[in-house]
């Protein structure tokens, strides 16, 4: 039986690799080795991004849930008390998007969660 080599492989995910490093500055798209080692960062960074933007977004909408509150004289944990002993349950993206889409409709929010804590 005829000899098998690995060339054919080898090339294959040395090109997928090359791929995955175009656009990168220098040596890290051209060469294997460097690209390799670039690629395998990338991916621990991209990793780490995916998580990280979960927290951003969160402390995003948070931030701006409480700037509307404090336009209403109300701060923000009082304001999410409030909100959560009145049963209304709506989560902090879509306040937020409230708060700055339509002030009218936060305000009446806000009321109702004054008034659920009165």
């Amino acid at each position: 039986m005829a000899r098998v080599k690995g060339a054919l492989a080898t090339r294959k995910r040395r090109k997928k690799i090359l791929k995955l490093a175009k656009g990168y500055w220098g040596a890290k798209s051209k060469h294997f080795k460097m690209a390799k080692e670039a690629v395998m960062k990338s991916g621990q960074y991209a990793y780490i991004g995916r998580k990280q933007k979960k927290r951003d977004f969160r402390r995003l909408w948070i931030t701006r849930i409480s700037s509307g509150c404090k336009a209403n004289g109300i701060n923000y944990s009082t304001f999410m008390n409030g909100l959560k002993k009145a049963g209304i349950t709506l989560n902090r993206k879509m306040l937020s998007e409230i708060a700055i889409a339509d002030a009218q409709a936060f305000t009446a929010l806000v009321e109702q969660a004054k008034a659920a804590l009165a």
